[in-house]
């Protein structure tokens, strides 16, 4: 840095010896000289790395999330937790970061793919590759022999992205486990049936689910020669089909016989879940080898939400970016504190609601944010309202409105209930059911 700053020095007093001789008029030779001297300091003093040009973007394989699309993830998060806690489930977190050898030898050839965290002074640590590793040592490492868990976590792999096919470095997933000794096969069919209900609810088309047995491909690899050695490398190229055509899978299997359909591509988007049973891994990280019986699946959710997003922009579906009930408007100048008291006790009562942040708003301007965010109702206060004790109540799409009473609010025979609850969503959403909000039709909703 102190031999760039002295360089940077003699540039500048050269510049300025260049430029005064130009005011001077001295002669051309002599400017000429004293030209290439300020040349060859500037090329000694090269380019300035710390003021390059910055790309300012995300890294490769993952990608920001607009509003829109994170109203969609969340439906598609709320279909699959609600379904996770119907069948009972429990939820659990883990950290995004394990000790590496926690990792290392638990994933085959698939472990090439595991971030590496720069070594901090102590532990060497790796991002997690899945919830399925991370799950076994939680069971190990607090003597669990019993449990169902959903875990839903952002996970990383240092893999070839696929982006326009939901296939990315920073992904989530969603996983169902059960863990524990139960009389065969019974879990099993619980975790199909989850993965079914999961599919059909997000109506994302048609699915097929392939159900399999390893012991079925272990004797298809014995008949084709293939030995111990090899066993776990084949095993990663056919967990590939789902990616690449079977002529690649074969080339990189070495396998000798061609089905017929070699060279075939895959169709529609591939793999949007899978699951398995994994008796063995927890085990692994038993001091004594202590074995629990595990089987779960795994929804690619990325996958899914690049389905109906592309489903979404087809039937040119507006979603709603809010979850806001009722916008608190004003018909006149200076009502912001009624405004302000308004809103607070909408929000009390545990109404979505909102306000714009103008002290004098027109009203046409607030009634178009309610048509541009979907909000459904405005609840409009003026000077006659006030006067009145009213709160006059409009439907944003109807265009139907309806004075009520601010003491009735208030008050009623119940005092439990909350009659801003009962008046703002039970009863006007159902004098007006097409302010109903959160329309998903896409999901099924």
């Amino acid at each position: 840095m102190a031999e760039r700053a002295a360089l940077e020095e003699l540039v500048k007093l050269q510049g300025e010896r260049v430029r005064g001789l130009k005011q001077q008029k001295a002669s051309a030779e002599l400017i000429e000289e004293e030209v290439g001297k300020l040349l060859k300091l500037k090329a000694q003093l090269g380019p300035d790395e710390s003021k390059q040009k910055f790309v300012l973007k995300t890294p490769k394989g993952t990608r920001d999330y607009s509003p829109r699309q994170m109203a969609v993830r969340e439906k598609v998060f709320d279909v699959i937790i609600r379904c996770f806690k119907r069948h009972g489930a429990e939820v659990i977190d883990t950290p995004v970061f394990e000790l590496k050898e926690t990792l290392m030898g638990k994933y085959g050839e698939d472990s090439k793919l595991i971030y590496d965290l720069k070594d901090q002074g102590g532990e060497l640590l790796s991002l997690r590759h899945d919830l399925t590793v991370p799950f076994a040592r939680y069971l190990a490492m607090n003597k669990l022999t019993n449990i169902k868990r959903y875990h839903i976590a952002k996970v990383y792999r240092r893999d070839n992205p696929a982006m326009t096919r939901g296939r990315y470095r920073e992904f989530y997933q969603c996983d169902f486990d059960i863990a524990g000794n139960f009389d065969p096969m019974i879990p099993d069919a619980e975790c199909l049936k989850i993965m079914c209900e999961i599919l059909s609810s997000l109506q994302i088309g048609d699915f097929l689910v392939k159900v399999n047995d390893r012991r079925i491909l272990d004797g298809m690899f014995a008949i084709c020669g293939v030995s111990d050695s090899k066993f776990r490398t084949i095993c990663s190229s056919v967990d590939k089909l789902d990616k690449v055509s079977w002529e690649e899978v074969k080339n990189e299997a070495v396998l000798l016989q061609t089905p017929a359909q070699a060279g075939e591509e895959p169709l529609g988007v591939g793999s949007v879940a899978a699951g398995g049973r994994y008796d063995g891994l927890v085990g692994m990280f038993d001091p004594k080898g202590r074995k629990v019986p595990c089987v779960g699946l795994s929804i690619g959710v990325e996958r899914i939400f690049s389905i109906v997003e592309q489903r979404l922009e087809a039937l040119e579906e507006k979603v709603r970016t809010t979850e806001t009930q009722v916008l608190v408007a004003s018909a006149q100048k200076k009502l912001l504190e009624e405004r302000l008291k308004l809103v607070s006790e909408l929000w009390d009562a545990g109404i979505k609601a909102e306000l714009l942040y103008k002290k004098n708003p027109k009203l046409l301007n607030q009634l178009q944010y309610c048509e541009e965010a979907g909000i459904p109702l405005v609840a409009i206060i003026g000077e006659q309202e006030l006067k009145d004790g009213v709160i006059k109540l409009r439907s944003v799409t109807s265009r139907e409105e309806v004075n009520v009473r601010r003491e009735d609010l208030k008050t009623g025979q119940n005092g439990d209930f909350n009659f801003y609850y009962g008046y703002f969503i039970d009863y006007y959403w159902q004098k007006w059911p097409d302010t109903t909000p959160f329309s998903y039709k896409a999901l099924g909703a």
